[in-house]
């Protein structure tokens, strides 16, 4: 059923980070940024680039504010999350500052909403929307999933430095294309059928506009994205690309909503063989199947030439799945369609068995 939300007479809204700052040499600005927000920082590092990034980010606070820099454990899990409010409490920290992979931000986000401080976040990789949101994954210590927790606001500040995410490996920007990929199609499944967005109502118009201008510019800058990361350079294309992938996607799935891709990547991660693949292949993946869904067969094959031009997997043997049996299918269908699931967002109904059929067209 689909629903015109303008005449529906329901509150409609959106949510945004409070201040984005992207380019190259952006992680010189932070103390000075970060000087409006408290005079007392604590700063999460990821561990897996604590001693790349420990001298800029020392240089950058320096007679700004004053700083403890920790390393952070590996997960975002709540003994983590602990352990970075206990040390923020003993410093009398007045401010959060996460740098690095999305854990490390999900731990200092958390964090911050528990002392009831400002958190701001500096993402090193373009890998998924998930740097301006509203959203914590909580990990167990041994890295499985237990849950996902919204908090109260989004990040005060997300401090984006062009020229660190050109440094990293392409494969990353690469799975954030894939996970901004997903944006478009969610968002217009929850306009067509009333579906609510992360704020538990439909999104403004300005949501969905949001949405479709993140596709519009991954199909046009991806492939050249791509070439600028594989040379080390914060050029044009890659910027483009970075603001679809962190702002435009974390704006246009917050505010527009969610549906079957990622219903369809819960699904693939009950499976061992898909866990050494990134959230955006496997995203993708998802996006593939509810077009397949949709019975949206040019679109479809549309799509599946641009994944192929970005070095997205179009299947399921491309993100691990080699043998596809019918059992493993079935578990992926159960998971993504359980009852509360997000593909019920869709705007016609989803059963387990239309998503073995679309997932088995991808094998």
């Amino acid at each position: 059923m689909l629903v015109d939300q303008a005449s529906a007479g329901l509150l409609r809204g959106a949510r945004f980070p409070g201040r984005y700052i992207q380019g190259a040499g952006a992680l010189a600005e932070l103390g000075r940024e970060a000087r409006g927000f408290g005079t007392k920082a604590v700063v999460l590092l990821d561990r897996g680039i604590h001693d790349l990034l420990l001298p800029a980010v020392t240089a950058a606070l320096d007679g700004q504010v004053e700083a403890e820099i920790l390393r952070h454990g590996g997960e975002c899990s709540e003994a983590q999350i602990a352990v970075l409010v206990e040390r923020a409490t003993a410093a009398g920290a007045t401010l959060l500052i996460g740098a690095g992979g999305g854990k490390a931000l999900d731990t200092a986000k958390a964090a911050a909403r528990d002392l009831g401080l400002p958190v701001i976040v500096v993402p090193t990789i373009a890998a998924s929307d998930a740097p301006c949101s509203a959203l914590a994954v909580i990990y167990t210590e041994d890295g499985a999933v237990a849950y996902d927790t919204f908090l109260p606001s989004n990040p005060d500040l997300v401090l984006v430095d062009t020229a660190l995410i050109a440094r990293a490996p392409a494969r990353f920007l690469a799975a954030g294309i894939g996970d901004a990929l997903a944006t478009y199609y969610e968002a217009e499944s929850c306009r067509q059928s009333g579906a609510f967005n992360c704020m538990g109502m439909p999104g403004v118009s300005l949501a969905y506009e949001v949405a479709r201008f993140c596709r519009e510019t991954i199909f046009a800058h991806g492939a050249a994205a791509l070439e600028d990361c594989d040379a080390d350079r914060a050029g044009p294309a890659l910027e483009r690309v970075v603001e679809a992938n962190i702002l435009l996607s974390g704006i246009g799935f917050e505010s527009g909503g969610v549906a079957a891709a990622h219903a369809i990547h819960h699904g693939l991660c009950e499976l061992e063989d898909v866990h050494h693949h990134l959230h955006g292949e496997k995203v993708a993946i998802g996006v593939l199947a509810g077009l397949l869904l949709h019975g949206a067969e040019e679109e479809f094959e549309r799509v599946r030439a641009f994944c192929r031009s970005v070095r997205l997997p179009t299947r399921l043997a491309e993100i691990g799945i080699a043998e596809a049996s019918e059992e493993k299918l079935a578990i992926v269908a159960r998971r993504a369609c359980r009852a509360g699931e997000i593909i019920h967002n869709e705007p016609m109904p989803i059963r387990e068995e239309a998503v073995i059929a679309a997932l088995r067209a991808l094998i």
